[in-house]
């Protein structure tokens, strides 16, 4: 859950210097030292205490007091870093509510010159182990893992959609901070929950959508019913931080399983037959 935009907008200028300290401090430290801290913020012990408690209670900062007095950023206090920034930036102006979760993100509605989706990739714990035998781009190692693969995930998704729009039905990528992706609203539902009246021209459209990627030189590499939007009818290819070069060793190999979910999926629900080499043709010829 993200932190509540209020609770963002209440926070005292020293408590967003010690947030801004602990993201420095934990690309050299698993916990960051509070000696460390008074140091960065320029604050005294008295005053950096005070703050920390009220970051604690507000899930945007932990502490361990093991071996020594140590302070971490969670995914509360760089939820806050990263709308911050965004609003700043003029990008956003109000956070909604949620309208999406999967294993690795969370997506809230906001507002933005209009209505926008904003993406918090959350890589941590057993998603980031995995992630990291999946993922080339993981770190191997770090001191915060989970800050560094989520904010990775979040410019390799961005750098997908801006690629890729408007060439391909994605959504239109509107900016990236940390984390977070800010894209275009799509008012549609998962492909799973629909129930097609054309499933054959919603396939037809999928596999051209895909094609148009593999020209562009990107695979989506985790595609199946479950990333795919549908909109007023057409279909918005959505989830793309594990995208694949098509010049990838293992190219071949993900478009294919790529290929495979989505026949699958319409020949499970739709009774649809679709000739996997044709397919495959369709996307690569």
């Amino acid at each position: 859950m993200v932190v509540a935009a209020d609770r963002i907008r209440s926070l005292n200028k020293y408590e967003k210097t010690i947030l801004l300290a602990l993201e420095r401090g934990m690309k050299h430290y698993s916990w960051v030292p509070l000696e460390q801290l008074k140091t960065a913020t320029k604050l005294s012990e008295s005053e950096i205490s005070y703050r920390l408690s009220r970051l604690i209670a507000w899930g945007m900062v932990r502490f361990n007091p093991v071996p020594y007095d140590g302070y971490a950023l969670v995914f509360g206090g760089y939820d806050t870093l990263a709308l911050a920034t965004l609003a700043r930036k003029g990008t956003i102006s109000a956070l909604g509510t949620q309208i999406g979760e999967g294993k690795e993100s969370v997506v809230y509605d906001a507002l933005g010159l209009g209505p926008v989706a904003i993406k918090f990739h959350r890589i941590g714990g057993r998603s980031f182990a995995s992630a990291r035998l999946n993922r080339e781009y993981m770190p191997d190692e770090g001191h915060c893992p989970w800050l560094i693969a989520s904010k990775k995930s979040a410019e390799r998704e961005y750098l997908a959609l801006t690629s890729l729009h408007p060439a391909v039905s994605v959504p239109l990528p509107i900016d990236q901070n940390r984390h977070t992706v800010v894209m275009s609203l799509v008012n549609g539902q998962n492909l799973n929950r629909c129930r097609l009246d054309e499933p054959g021209t919603v396939l037809d459209e999928i596999l051209e959508n895909v094609q148009k990627a593999y020209r562009a030189g990107i695979i989506h590499a985790d595609l199946s019913e479950y990333n795919i939007l549908m909109d007023d009818g057409k279909c918005v290819l959505i989830d793309w931080p594990q995208w694949m070069e098509t010049g990838h060793q293992n190219a071949q190999t993900i478009l294919e399983r790529d290929i495979d979910n989505i026949l699958a999926y319409f020949l499970r629900k739709y009774k649809l037959v679709y000739d996997r080499e044709d397919a495959i043709r369709c996307v690569t010829g």
